[in-house]
């Protein structure tokens, strides 16, 4: 019997070596990764120059706690402003630290700007922001709240994309709203740009912070460094982690310099957070995805492969997604966990998703024939449905 805890329902798949595009099991069994553990290794498995920046920055210092100073970290946190707003960042070791940090934050606002009076959050049905109790609450999906109830009553939820919705649920105790801009666990399900350019237009009007859950999205993903990049709508506050250090636990939020403010020393910290092994990789993944020369292969990839799943899937699946964050929504009479397992078996590892989804998330750096290896395997497990 196992040590560990019981909290995951794993498959019954033992990988023990990666090789950047690719991950071999214990029985020697190779699978073309189109999981990338869930949007996190953007650069491939057991990478050359990430495994080179491990090995000499932790010959060299790997920790010493947020008591000192880190120029590591203020290098990471100056190319995250530069790339994105010009704001400020904390840094954090995974995407619902850096949400539970972003939930603060807009809590200590409304404290001290508004004597305490504005507190309340809105968050969307069907999305996910991580399962410490705060994020978990402000996660719209039951599933993950079962067992924990009651759980904070101060954030409510509300159907994505629907703008009467949000104007509706706007209270004059509410503080701050939270969407990602592309639903990742809700069936990879993008925002609408007039809806998100009508949320941004309420927020300013009403002094509303609005925050991006960039878990998922961010670090190139979606052929933008940050997801919400692709619809010219900046937040007051964004969220980091997952494909940050391709593998490595760091994560980060960024808020507006004005905003960042209201969090001071003793307010918030992290003993590992910002550590230096895991900004030497931080460093080295965003000047990698942020050339545009990259973002634009991306792209490209991303338009290759949707086009591709439409002849494979044809009128057995819908295509979502941007870039190279790609879902498919597949038939009711096709049970998800059904075609993962098939794909499993044909050698190709994917992700499931809310609304019988198949998440689609190859390394950003894979080559058309990686691809079309794994294009070809997902064509072979639908065609056992037919």
């Amino acid at each position: 019997m196992s040590a560990v805890m019981n909290t995951y329902n794993r498959y019954n798949i033992t990988l023990v070596k990666g090789d950047y595009f690719y991950l071999f099991d214990d029985n020697g069994k190779k699978y073309v990764d189109f999981a990338t553990g869930i949007a996190v290794t953007n650069l491939g498995h057991s990478n050359k120059e990430i495994a080179e920046i491990i090995c000499r920055q932790a010959a060299t210092l790997m920790h010493t706690s947020n008591l000192y100073k880190n120029p590591i970290q203020e290098e990471v946190a100056q190319i995250i402003s530069d790339l994105s707003f010009g704001g400020k960042v904390f840094f954090c070791n995974s995407g619902a630290e850096a949400n539970e940090a972003a939930l603060k934050l807009a809590r200590i606002y409304g404290n001290k700007k508004y004597n305490g009076k504005r507190y309340k959050i809105i968050t969307m049905v069907n999305s996910f922001h991580g399962r410490t109790f705060a994020t978990l609450s402000a996660t719209g999906q039951e599933k993950v709240k079962k067992g924990f109830e009651p759980t904070l009553d101060f954030i409510k939820h509300i159907p994505f994309n629907d703008i009467e919705a949000f104007k509706n649920a706007i209270e004059p105790e509410t503080v701050a709203v939270v969407l990602e801009v592309i639903q990742g666990e809700g069936g990879v399900i993008p925002v609408r740009k007039d809806y998100l350019d009508s949320i941004r237009r309420i927020c300013l009007e009403k002094d509303l912070l609005l925050i991006f859950d960039e878990v998922q999205t961010g670090i190139g993903r979606t052929g933008e460094v940050f997801g919400y990049q692709l619809y010219d709508v900046k937040p007051d506050i964004f969220t980091l982690a997952k494909a940050l250090g391709n593998g490595f636990p760091i994560g980060a939020m960024v808020a507006r310099s004005e905003i960042a403010e209201y969090l001071s020393p003793g307010t918030h910290a992290s003993t590992f957070g910002g550590n230096y092994l895991g900004c030497a990789i931080a460093k080295y993944v965003l000047k990698t995805v942020s050339d545009r020369s990259f973002l634009d292969s991306v792209k490209e990839k991303g338009n290759y492969i949707r086009s591709k799943l439409k002849d494979i899937f044809g009128d057995m699946g819908e295509i979502r997604g941007e870039g190279m964050m790609i879902g498919v929504r597949l038939v009711d009479s096709i049970p998800l966990s059904d075609f993962i397992d098939k794909a499993h078996k044909n050698g190709v590892l994917t992700v499931p998703a809310g609304d019988n989804t198949v998440r689609i998330y190859p390394a950003l750096n894979i080559s058309y024939d990686v691809l079309n290896e794994g294009l070809e395997l997902l064509n072979k497990t639908i065609g056992e449905f037919k």
